[in-house]
């Protein structure tokens, strides 16, 4: 099931929804320092393991981290082939003063900006929709 390709349809029908909670990204040495815990997402890098995990069970794990996000997602179902609209997005949120961190996934974009942000981000991400361009 391919997703939407059109910027101008993607950016009008983003709708950008807050996920409950408190989200944290951590550095682990391999997957085992999780005790069976399951992130939210993660990325092998060459210095360690990145993952994504709400807040409470970082710190019931005592890991490490250094920034509190909030977790938006945007429900419209966008191609990974689509071209613009992390573009679109980012810059709107730059202009703004928010920075965001993004994580795409096969059926929506994943948006974790800092906690205190999250309301200006829902705001300033359906302003965008709200003013977007018809084809």
């Amino acid at each position: 099931m391919a997703g939407e390709t059109s910027l101008s349809i993607l950016i009008r029908s983003m709708e950008p929804r807050l996920n409950p909670g408190e989200y944290v990204y951590c550095t682990l040495e391999g997957p085992e320092q999780l005790q069976g815990n399951q992130p939210v997402g993660s990325f092998r890098e060459r210095e360690g393991l990145t993952v994504i995990l709400p807040r409470e069970d970082a710190d019931r794990l005592d890991l490490a981290y250094d920034y509190v996000a909030a977790w938006i997602t945007l429900e419209v179902h966008s191609s990974l082939s689509a071209v613009g609209l992390t573009a679109a997005f980012a810059a709107a949120l730059a202009q703004a003063g928010i920075s965001c961190n993004v994580v795409a996934g096969y059926f929506h974009d994943h948006l974790f900006v800092a906690s205190r942000d999250a309301e200006r981000a829902l705001s300033t991400l359906r302003a965008l929709a709200a003013h977007a361009q018809p084809e």
